[in-house]
């Protein structure tokens, strides 16, 4: 019997994925702690991460 792997969606992040969070935050430039609020206050939409990175963060 095959087993189905879950399918993972390319438009969120799953918090209990330590790579993925990692990949983010070296990408994004940010701490984790960073990222943590940024995730409470956002939700775990890529989207909606990094525009509020981008927000926070003067360039």
């Amino acid at each position: 019997m095959q087993i189905r792997k879950p399918t993972m969606f390319r438009n969120a992040i799953d918090l209990r994925d330590k790579i993925q969070v990692r990949v983010l935050r070296k990408r994004l430039k940010l701490s984790a702690p960073e990222l943590g609020e940024i995730v409470r206050k956002t939700g775990n939409s890529l989207a909606a991460i990094t525009k509020e990175a981008g927000a926070t963060r003067p360039r």
